[in-house]
């Protein structure tokens, strides 16, 4: 699996030239949502989804927040709105959730997987089901994991 995150446009299209698998951005935005140079265009949105890929929705504040901005209050509301662009964009099973846990700044409902229920909490809260949680929290991810490893 390679993961599509911190490439370039160019490398997100080559590597959709040349992938036999699945494509994935395991801690991606939409930049339709927030235009961060490392969030993925509807273009690549739609490569991702044609391959029977993935995105990981990143949690960063600067890749969430429509104004790129690192405040870190309110971000659960963000955060919705980037998850449900993906899914009426690509569709519930290639979306997940890719927090980048791991150095970036972390809105403050959301700065550690302890918070994971704020997340999960709002999503009911907007309509969506536990079938369809499951997907986000780590059903689409084992998908990836065995259409990419197990072949």
């Amino acid at each position: 699996m390679i993961d599509l995150s911190h490439l370039n446009q160019n490398g997100v299209r080559d590597v959709a030239n040349i992938s036999k698998k699945p494509l994935v951005a395991t801690h991606s935005c939409a930049h339709a949502v927030c235009p961060s140079a490392r969030n993925l265009t509807d273009q690549q949105l739609d490569l991702i989804k044609q391959s029977n890929g993935l995105v990981g929705c990143n949690f960063f504040v600067g890749d969430v927040r429509p104004d790129g901005g690192m405040n870190k209050e309110g971000g659960l509301a963000y955060q919705l709105q980037q998850i449900n662009y993906l899914v009426d964009k690509m569709g519930i099973e290639h979306v997940a959730f890719g927090s980048d846990f791991d150095g970036a700044t972390m809105p403050d409902e959301l700065k550690d997987a302890a918070h994971y229920p704020n997340l999960i909490a709002e999503l009911q809260n907007a309509g969506y089901t536990n079938d369809q949680l499951s997907l986000l929290t780590h059903r689409n991810f084992l998908r990836i994991l065995n259409e990419t490893w197990n072949s």
